[in-house]
């Protein structure tokens, strides 16, 4: 009769295969490890692990203070403001906004000291002549009756 053949499987032992991996680590990856060593005396000497430490101690109060900040409604009015602005520099035309940087660079930005007495009257009616006035306080005028209109229609400050 047929004798079974004995076969045994070797047991295998994972922490002495993760220990093969470890040593072979620096040699695999020496420059990383290196560079990683340098990071961490960094972030040492900035004393970040302190500071990480001290959040992580205190993460619990730091969330109770963050929640209690953001109910606020001065924060939601800060955060629904945002949400506005961002949605009104969407709809503004970029040429027009690029206009208006450059206008108030050459207007506000300059190197002279700003003009500081007014123009007399005459002086000031034969600036209306200019084409570039009239257009710019077009602009402005439409600007504030729409500013007037959307006042109206929603009750002023309260």
């Amino acid at each position: 009769m047929a004798q079974p053949i004995s076969y045994e499987v070797p047991t295998r032992d994972p922490r002495q295969e993760l220990r093969k991996r470890l040593e072979e680590a620096p040699v695999e990856h020496a420059e990383a490890l290196l560079d990683s060593y340098e990071l961490l005396q960094q972030l040492h000497e900035r004393h970040i692990f302190e500071l990480l430490r001290g959040a992580l101690s205190a993460s619990d109060k730091l969330v109770e203070t963050a929640v209690d900040a953001a109910k606020s409604e001065e924060s939601i009015r800060a955060l629904r403001n945002v949400i506005i602005l961002g949605k009104m520099l969407g709809s503004i035309n970029p040429d027009v906004l690029q206009g208006v940087a450059v206008a108030v660079g050459e207007t506000l930005g300059c190197t002279k000291k700003p003009v500081i007495e007014p123009p007399g009257l005459l002086s000031l009616l034969s600036q209306f002549r200019k084409r570039e006035l009239r257009r710019s306080i077009a602009f402005i005028n439409r600007f504030l009756e729409t500013l007037g209109n959307q006042l109206k229609l929603r009750g002023g400050c309260k």
